[in-house]
């Protein structure tokens, strides 16, 4: 009996790699090309490319314009899906440099479409992200980061997100009620860090700070263990600094 070897060669489909010869061919040309010198480049017989061009624009990944060939809306979202996981991948690298440096988890949020939206978080277990034992985008008046990105919103916005998410306590520390919490959003500073302690969890405090972000609103925050709360100050200027830094360099980006 014969056994199959570990370093047996793959099965390849050949149709796949040759759509994708046509494929890098047409990424070379910024104004598209037409079939014949496609075919050439991409090394295939001219009904082969002719065929392969047409399922490709079939199915959305070519269109075809004035004779020549470009990328169409799926693969553009191809592209714009591996910039996106590029992003989030420095954004990921940021978030554990500054974790490691300041000895705190660090989070990222942003308000999109009548939403909080976590974007990342950076931890360890020796120093773990706050549990999110009530759904974050649900008690936005509870914690550093909620009340951050509600700060930055407008009336409008402000109103329509509470009534969808109305206040309600979660500690014993919590803002009571709406009235109270609309008072403490207007006296925010939008210059001071948005502290908050123990309203959303017993046993930790966290503070939060505004990203500039387009018309995004946006928010980093750091979380310590009540016992360590004299970290908190120094730790969220330190965490302000870097991202000052970063964002100046045009580096960051948080548009996701």
């Amino acid at each position: 009996m014969t056994t199959a070897s570990s370093t047996a060669v793959p099965t390849l489909i050949g149709s796949v790699q040759r759509a994708l010869r046509l494929l890098e061919a047409v990424g070379t040309h910024r104004d598209g090309a037409p079939a014949k010198q496609l075919a050439r480049e991409a090394g295939l017989p001219l009904p082969t490319a002719y065929h392969l061009l047409r399922t490709l624009t079939h199915e959305g990944y070519l269109r075809r314009e004035n004779g020549v060939f470009l990328f169409g809306a799926a693969a553009e979202r191809l592209v714009d899906d591996g910039a996106l996981q590029n992003r989030r991948s420095r954004m990921t690298q940021s978030l554990g440099r500054w974790r490691d440096i300041i000895g705190a988890p660090v989070y990222c949020a942003v308000y999109r479409d009548g939403e909080i939206e976590l974007v990342a978080v950076a931890d360890t277990p020796a120093v773990p992200a706050v549990d999110e034992w009530a759904a974050f985008r649900e008690t936005g008046h509870a914690h550093a980061i909620g009340l951050c990105l509600l700060s930055q919103l407008d009336e409008k916005a402000r109103e329509d997100h509470l009534d969808r998410y109305p206040v309600r306590p979660l500690t014993r520390y919590s803002v009571r009620d709406r009235p109270a919490l609309l008072e403490r959003l207007r006296s925010l500073d939008r210059m001071q860090p948005v502290i908050e302690r123990q309203e959303y969890a017993l046993g930790t405090i966290c503070a939060a700070i505004p990203i500039a972000a387009g018309f995004t609103a946006a928010a980093m925050a750091i979380s310590v263990p009540l016992e360590q709360e004299e970290r908190l100050l120094p730790a969220v200027e330190r965490l302000r600094s870097e991202v000052a830094s970063l964002l100046r360099s045009f580096v960051f980006s948080i548009s996701i």
